[in-house]
């Protein structure tokens, strides 16, 4: 396909991810600049890869991840929405077919958990990749400890995501200090987790959440609860 290095490579591209890092610094919300837009690409790709979809598909991932939230440069509210028209007139412009362009752009556009649905392979892979990415390292310079997205993400050391293609499992696992809490978590990050079981299940996939090593979204599988990855574990690195 080829699409991949010409979205990378895209001036527009690259400056839509800087002003929209620029307006949500302003807003002091967590980074959403190039280092993001990056691992969201990054994981969704190997995710689709992992999980047996072909190349092409993965590429799709790839761009979709890459773009997903370049419609922040306008405004936070219906991100997802302006980020999927950037997309689809840059795609177009590229010379990708409208097949292509069109899963792209419903991944894009449902990728926010207010107003969006897993509806395709790589929008399923999206999301994941997406609500995985919380870390001490999208904590900007202007860090708030009685913020508490400031204070939950700061508080997270380590954050890894493992694939098992063998069993169809994908979890992520997060390791906390103290600084906050798996309740404040929880307060600002269960629909992300939701999101994330129903884009799993699109995957012919579970998703397991631990943090520090225990078990937290699945009480059924309580009994088969691990404190290292499993067998057949692969992270996403």
């Amino acid at each position: 396909m080829g699409f991949k290095e010409l979205v990378k490579n895209n001036e527009e591209i690259l400056e839509l991810i800087n002003a929209s890092e620029r307006c949500l610094d302003m807003m002091n919300y967590t980074e959403h600049g190039l280092r993001h837009a990056m691992y969201v690409a990054s994981v969704t790709e190997k995710i689709l890869k992992k999980l047996g979809y072909d190349n092409d598909e993965a590429e799709l991932g790839f761009i979709a991840g890459y773009m997903h939230d370049t419609g922040n440069s306008i405004n936070r509210n219906y991100h997802g929405h302006v980020s999927a028209m950037f997309a689809y007139r840059i795609l177009k412009d590229l010379g990708m077919p409208y097949k292509d362009i069109n899963t792209v752009t419903a991944a894009i556009g449902n990728h926010e958990e207010e107003t969006g649905t897993p509806i395709n392979a790589v929008s399923a892979a999206l999301i994941i990749a997406d609500k995985s990415d919380a870390h001490r390292t999208r904590v900007t310079q202007k860090y708030d400890p009685n913020e508490i997205h400031d204070r939950v993400n700061h508080a997270i050391k380590k954050n890894v995501v493992y694939i098992n293609p063998e069993k169809r499992a994908i979890s992520s696992r997060i390791y906390m200090n103290a600084t906050s809490s798996v309740m404040e978590y929880f307060e600002i990050y269960l629909s992300r987790i939701s999101m994330s079981e129903k884009a799993a299940k699109l995957l012919d996939c579970t998703f397991k959440l631990f943090i520090n090593d225990v078990l937290i979204n699945s009480p059924k599988e309580i009994k088969r609860i691990v404190t290292m990855p499993e067998k057949g574990d692969n992270p996403l690195d």
